[in-house]
Formats: structure tokens, C-alpha cells, sequence
């Protein structure tokens, strides 16, 4: 949103000045006062997008103040990640979240078969006393050892329902594999469509920028019409707007591969 204000106060300044060539034109007699009403409508129209842009941006200001809890308003961001490139570090799919999760209840799966073969095992009891007979006058000790013998059931179903749960999970650790791979791969080439992206925009811009030189060149020469320079201005307008839409993208792409790596994106593997 801040990109989004500068680029729209810079249509006004570019707006401003064709407006007031037009109505310089019009004072010579080189144009029609029609030229000069339309300047002056497109200055109006670019007043009122500025006024948008900056509204937009002042409330983009304060839901960051409020989400970072920030204790004074945020006015400015000087360091914009949009003109940062991506870090373009590679990731095994091992370190991925999901893959690591899976890989965690594959792991708990494999522990509960342990445990349920553990009970299986006869659970034997000592016991030591003494006992007192008031007839004889005589104290005597005693001592038992009781065993469970599981003749029929060794505890066969929870071991197989622990075997069937680590087979599951081992089938979801392998979905986990597979799918994090083929995501990090598109992710991996939005990423680099994003990257491609961005350069081509700024080619645009940097063509858009020089054709609307040589036109107000000619325009204030009058070999230009006032309709041709609008469309080159719009031109250059539209493409520095794209070139925001691309940066914004080549964001997105990158903390989407970060996402996907575990990674803080922008700052390599952390």
C-alpha cells in the first residue's frame, strides 16, 4: 500500500504537468479548449486516487500496528521486502513440517507395538507376610508368588491394532514424502516465474518510461496530440503498476517455499 501511494502521487505530478502543457497550448491557440477541460478532469481523477491510495495505506499502517502490537503507529516502512530477492535456498523434504509431523506419529505408532507386547508378558506378583497363631504362641512368615498365565489370549489384538496403526501411519509418512515434494516443486517454479516476472516488468517500465519522454518531447513541440501522450502516460502508469503486482508475487512465492521448507523466509535455512 505504500508503493501503491507513491506510485499513484506520482501520476498526479505527471497528470499536473501534461495538464498545464495542455492548457499552455491552449493559450497559444495551438489546441482546443476541449484539451484543457480533459486535463483538468484527469487531474481531478488522479487527485481522487491519491486520496484512496493513501487512505488504503494509513489503514494498512494500522492493522500493522495492531498485529505487531507495536506501542507507536507505524507512519513508514524503509525496508520493503519487495525490492529484496529471494534467498533461493534448497531444502531436503525431510525438513519439511508435514513430513516431520508424519514422520513423529509414524515413530509414536511404532513405540505403542512395543508397549502392547510388553503387557503381553505374564505380570508376576510377590507377596511377603507374617502371620501370627495365638495357640502355639508362634509367629510364622509367609511368601506367594502369583502368575497370570495367558493360555488363550496374549494380548494378540491390541498388538495387531498397534500394527495396523503403524502401517497406516507409515502409509501417510510416504503420502507426506510425495506431496511435499511436488509442492515444493511448484513452489519452486512460481518462485522462479515470479523472479522472471520482475524482470520483465522492469524492462517494461524502463521502455514505458522512455516513450513517454520522446512524447511529451513532441507533444511540447506540437508534433504530438494531446490523445497520444495520454496513451503513453497511462502506459508507463500501468507499467509501474505491474511492476508492484510482480514484486508482490515474488513475495508470496517466497514465503510460500519458505512455508514449505520450514524456514524463515528471506533468511535462508534458520
Amino acid at each position: 500500500m505504500q508503493r501503491r501511494a507513491a506510485l499513484a502521487d506520482e501520476v498526479l505530478t505527471l497528470t499536473l504537468a501534461d495538464a498545464r502543457a495542455a492548457l499552455a497550448l491552449v493559450e497559444e491557440g495551438r489546441e482546443p479548449l476541449l484539451r484543457g477541460i480533459q486535463g483538468e478532469a484527469e487531474v481531478a481523477s488522479a487527485r481522487a486516487a491519491l486520496d484512496e491510495a493513501v487512505a488504503e495505506r494509513d489503514a494498512a499502517y494500522a492493522r500493522l500496528t495492531a498485529v505487531a502490537m507495536i506501542p507507536s503507529p507505524v507512519t513508514r516502512i524503509d525496508a520493503s521486502l519487495l525490492d529484496q530477492a529471494p534467498t533461493g535456498v534448497g531444502s531436503a523434504i525431510s525438513d519439511a513440517p508435514t513430513v516431520r509431523v508424519a514422520e513423529a506419529e509414524r515413530t509414536a505408532a511404532e513405540r505403542r507395538i512395543d508397549v502392547q507386547r510388553v503387557q503381553a508378558r505374564p505380570d508376576i506378583n510377590a507377596s511377603v507376610g507374617i502371620r501370627r497363631f495365638e495357640a502355639e504362641d508362634a509367629t510364622a512368615l509367609t511368601f506367594g508368588i502369583s502368575m497370570p498365565l495367558p493360555l488363550f489370549d496374549r494380548n494378540r489384538g491390541n498388538i495387531e491394532a498397534a500394527q495396523a496403526e503403524f502401517r497406516a501411519a507409515d502409509a501417510r509418512l510416504m503420502s507426506a514424502r510425495q506431496e511435499a515434494q511436488a509442492d515444493r516443486a511448484a513452489a519452486v517454479a512460481r518462485l522462479a516465474a515470479s523472479v522472471s516476472r520482475v524482470a520483465a516488468a522492469d524492462a517494461g517500465v524502463t521502455a514505458a518510461e522512455e516513450a513517454y519522454r520522446l512524447s511529451r518531447i513532441g507533444f511540447e513541440a506540437g508534433r504530438i496530440s494531446q490523445v497520444e501522450l495520454r496513451v503513453t502516460r497511462t502506459a508507463l502508469v500501468n507499467a509501474r503498476s505491474a511492476a508492484v503486482d510482480a514484486r508482490l508475487a515474488r513475495v508470496r512465492a517466497e514465503i510460500d517455499l519458505a512455508r514449505l521448507d520450514g524456514r524463515a523466509p528471506f533468511q535462508g535455512a534458520q
